[in-house]
């Protein structure tokens, strides 16, 4: 039986997200069914494409399918328009309702511009992954990037250095682990995954010479997760974890904040990375990049993070 498609989200029509989708289209469409939505006037001139009443009618086309749905407002390449933010807004509710209906199998998300959603639409949300949060009505909703050399998963994400000592608690700590691994065995398909924790401080603390949190509860909190039957290790020194023979040790390392778990993911694989969400009851996933507005419209946008967003979630939906 032929796999229902993945959903495309347009994202901002100002920014590559159209260009980067035809383009995967022609390195995908004879190995992943795919559908976009969005308003076939913001995809590339020449993009060869056919409108699509159901999921069901992209199997085997052989042009990008395209759920039709129109924007107010013309677009210009690099130079976003408030007026369409509640389109951007619906297209990814539309795909979520498709995903949970089963009519696609997995939501890929196109970049989004939070600002002009925030200016355009009252967008009450940071981002794409809260906002898919409360669609699906999932407790709380956790960001991993994953690619070919290293899964990560930041536990504090969106906020300011200064903050994350303060965010970060136990709780969130402990649900955050949990979270990725029911992730890793629910959507990677692993039986017995294998976490690693970052520590905050440099060195992990250094038995409290450089930080307390490690030793005053992050260590006793892994503890007790791995008493209770979870492979998970650390606090590890986040400066040693990330090289080859650490990384062979572990299938996702969990990290306090936002940079900590970037930078190397990022550096290892800039191009491959895939931002995919765990905890919402449906796969998506998302390139690991902005809306490059500076490049939009030039037709030079890498759609290498697409196109193996777009591969990751039909594996992450047939895979057994």
């Amino acid at each position: 039986m032929t796999a229902a498609p993945v959903a495309i989200s347009c994202g901002e029509p100002a920014g590559i997200g159209p260009e980067i989708a035809a383009k995967a289209w022609d390195a995908l469409r004879h190995d992943v069914p795919m559908i976009w939505i969005g308003d076939p006037k913001h995809l590339p001139d020449g993009t060869s494409w056919t409108e699509v009443e159901h999921c069901a009618d992209a199997i085997g086309a052989d042009a990008l399918p395209v759920l039709r749905h129109d924007f107010p407002a013309p677009v210009t390449a690099g130079k976003p328009v408030p007026e369409n933010a509640q389109g951007v807004i619906d297209v990814i509710a539309r795909g979520v309702e498709l995903v949970s209906t089963g009519a696609a199998s997995a939501l890929c998300t196109a970049p989004i511009h939070k600002k002009v959603l925030m200016d355009g639409a009252d967008f009450a949300y940071p981002g794409h992954t809260e906002y898919l949060a409360a669609l699906t009505k999932a407790t709380r909703a956790v960001m991993m990037l994953a690619s070919e050399n290293l899964r990560v998963v930041p536990t504090t994400i969106h906020i300011a250095l200064e903050d994350v000592s303060t965010t970060l608690t136990p709780d969130l700590l402990r649900e955050t682990i949990e979270i990725t691994a029911d992730g890793l065995r629910d959507q990677f398909h692993l039986s017995a995954p294998r976490i690693a924790v970052a520590g905050l401080n440099p060195h992990a603390g250094e038995g409290g010479a450089m930080g307390k949190q490690e030793t005053e509860w992050i260590a006793d909190l892994v503890a007790d997760m791995a008493a209770q039957g979870l492979d998970v290790t650390g606090p590890w020194p986040a400066d040693t974890m990330f090289h080859a023979a650490a990384r062979s040790r572990y299938d996702a390392a969990v990290c306090m904040y936002h940079d900590q778990a970037l930078i190397p993911i990022k550096t290892l694989d800039f191009d491959r990375g895939v931002n995919v969400t765990l905890g919402l009851p449906i796969i998506r996933t998302s390139p690991d990049h902005g809306t490059a507005f500076d490049i939009a419209g030039r037709g030079i946008a890498n759609p290498t993070s697409m196109i193996e967003a777009i591969r990751l979630a039909h594996k992450m939906a047939t895979q057994t």
